[in-house]
């Protein structure tokens, strides 16, 4: 028996789109409706069941639209969730994956009540007499709300969020949109939502100051329905939950919120499994030593633990909760500090349990000998040139873009033309798009989540260029339209080529020669401008004139120690391969090739 045909069914349609739909006449349809009973005219509307029972009465199988529409988003969730959670649950059986308190990051506008906000949920859970504890907290808490944990990250800010996410160690999984009802979607909101929904992460808004004479909460309500974050109570799918930290209202129904989108969301892990998870804070302190503070995303973390972090490596001696409590074991979603690393390591760091120090002590070994190898590091963005590579690889079927232009009148006109380029085959999603030039915060919104920045007649600012340089961010910059088209056509394609020109980086003036046994001549440098590099390329450059170009820099040290870079105003030791004929008053140039237009 052939297999019937299945049709996408809404939960009410017309007789018209019923027939349509089975490309029947409509007169076959409502005789097939009276013979059940059902008196219809051609644009009176049926409900699902009754257009299931027509649809297989005339050979064919019904589905319901809102099925279809369920598991399309459940799809585009598996595939937005963030690859840190992939990586850490990749080896664990589904079956031994339980639900784990959600984790919260505040974000929002710098006036609109972040840290007021985050101040005001922490106090309605510590007891008068506990009050001296909240001084306490070690960059992130944990609460309790009807019985169910909820963690928040102490760091308010989509620049920290992001700065984490950079780094491969993502922690939170919903972001709470702090917008104050006096003030209303303001641009920092705006970059906060691109940042949020460029990790995958749902998005609760708490509309703050609802308290304040001049709050309109209606208002900011519209602005939030602009930007995509349509209210529930305006049939969309944001949580908009009106608060005030400063009068304490409306927390309860905040944390109420986060637990029914946590509910929504896959916030799993295996409480058995060897903890992991990521660094939320490094730093020495005197007589304690190396303080890391901890976020335990899968697992559970035990006093003698032997842990990796970055760099660092040890045996767990002090575990203390949220509260500054010793404490002997953690879960997931856990936030702890520990005492016993190696030296303190960086926030967004990985950590994970390993078997023991000498495993430790390896790991890291090899991690430092890939750093000063010139090893990858925190992976750069993806470059226009290598889109097509990665598409044909399978890796991704999306070009994510950030677009800055000069003037509002030419961001739509530039926004549309670019996603008018996208076809059956390749979607073109605009993350973020503004006027004004390309700042720091889009070039960490672009390392974060493998974006490449277009910019139209705009600039790029110093702190900006400088993170772009460092981390391989590709910025495009153009002030004629049909050039900016023509590029990512031929991206699309796989027909653009890349350009690239030397760059110098910095240069040192040298003072001093050296002769060292076994290693030759050395030159003692004074670096007079910009940065030294070990992997960049060096010039020497004598009265004027190139004695050599493109050489290899065998060593670079300060004070005998090797290191990967130096920068103005410091002195060092400089070897290059193939040249050792330093003269005093030489100066040696850095050289990096850098992608151009």
């Amino acid at each position: 028996m052939a297999e019937r045909q299945i049709l996408t069914v809404p939960d009410y349609l017309t007789v018209r789109d019923l027939a349509e739909l089975m490309g029947a006449s409509p007169i076959e349809v409502m005789k097939q409706l009276i013979a059940n009973g059902i008196m219809a005219s051609i644009n009176q509307q049926v409900d699902y069941d009754t257009a299931a029972i027509i649809i297989e009465e005339m050979g064919y199988s019904a589905r319901p639209l809102r099925e279809v529409q369920e598991a399309e988003r459940q799809a585009e969730l598996e595939a937005q969730r963030p690859e840190w959670r992939r990586e850490l649950y990749k080896d664990e059986d589904e079956a031994d994956l339980v639900r784990r308190p959600p984790v919260i990051a505040i974000l929002g506008h710098v006036d609109h009540g972040k840290t007021s906000l985050l101040d005001a949920i922490r106090l309605t859970q510590v007891a008068e007499g506990e009050a001296g504890g909240i001084t306490q907290h070690i960059g992130a808490y944990q609460i309790e709300h009807n019985g169910q944990k909820i963690t928040f990250l102490d760091t308010p800010g989509h620049e920290a969020f992001t700065a984490m996410r950079a780094r491969g160690a993502q922690g939170a999984d919903i972001a709470v949109l702090v917008v104050a009802a006096d003030d209303g979607v303001m641009p920092t909101t705006r970059e906060a939502i691109n940042h949020a929904q460029a990790a995958g992460v749902p998005i609760v808004v708490a509309l703050n100051k609802v308290d304040k004479a001049n709050a309109n909460p209606e208002l900011v309500k519209q602005e939030l329905s602009d930007v995509g974050l349509v209210p529930d109570e305006w049939d969309g799918d944001t949580l908009v939950v009106p608060v005030s930290a400063k009068m304490k209202m409306g927390l309860e129904d905040l944390l109420e919120a986060i637990l029914i989108v946590s509910e929504d969301t896959d916030i799993v892990a295996n409480p058995n499994s060897s903890a992991a998870g990521v660094v939320l804070e490094g730093r020495t302190e005197t007589g304690r030593g190396p303080i890391a503070t901890l976020l335990i995303q899968n697992g559970t973390l035990r006093q003698g633990d032997v842990i990796v972090a970055g760099t660092s490596y040890g045996r767990i001696k002090s575990l203390f909760g949220d509260r500054g409590k010793r404490i002997q074991e953690a879960g997931p979603s856990d936030p702890v500090s520990v005492m016993g690393l190696s030296e303190a390591p960086e926030a967004g760091d990985r950590f994970e349990v390993v078997k023991d120090v000498k495993v430790a002590r390896h790991i890291v070994e090899e991690r430092l000998a890939e750093e000063e190898g010139g090893g990858p590091g925190v992976q750069p963005a993806m470059s226009l040139e290598d889109f097509f590579k990665s598409f044909q690889k399978g890796e991704t079927k999306e070009l994510l873009l950030i677009v800055k232009t000069d003037v509002q009148g030419s961001l739509e006109p530039v926004v549309n033309s670019l996603e008018d380029l996208e076809n059956e085959e390749v979607s073109i999603r605009i993350l973020h798009s503004d006027i004004g030039d390309i700042s720091e915060n889009d070039v960490n919104l672009a390392r974060a989540s493998g974006a490449i920045i277009i910019g139209f007649n705009v600039d790029v600012d110093n702190a900006a260029e400088r993170t772009a340089v460092n981390d391989g961010i590709d910025i495009r910059l153009y002030n004629i339209i049909y050039k900016m088209i023509e590029d990512v056509q031929l991206a699309l394609q796989g027909m653009l080529d890349p350009v690239y020109q030397d760059k110098v980086i910095g240069v040192a003036e040298v003072r001093a020669v050296f002769n060292i046994s076994k290693v030759g001549r050395i030159a003692g440098c004074y670096i007079r401008e910009g940065i030294a590099r070990r992997n960049a390329k060096a010039t020497v450059v004598r009265q004027g004139n190139i004695m050599a170009e493109k050489l290899n820099v065998t060593s670079l040290k300060r004070f005998e120690e090797d290191v990967r870079e130096v920068r103005t105003g410091f002195e060092c030791g400089v070897a290059l391969d193939r040249f050792n004929n330093f003269e005093e008053g030489d100066l040696i140039e850095f050289v990096i090739q850098e992608r151009v237009n």
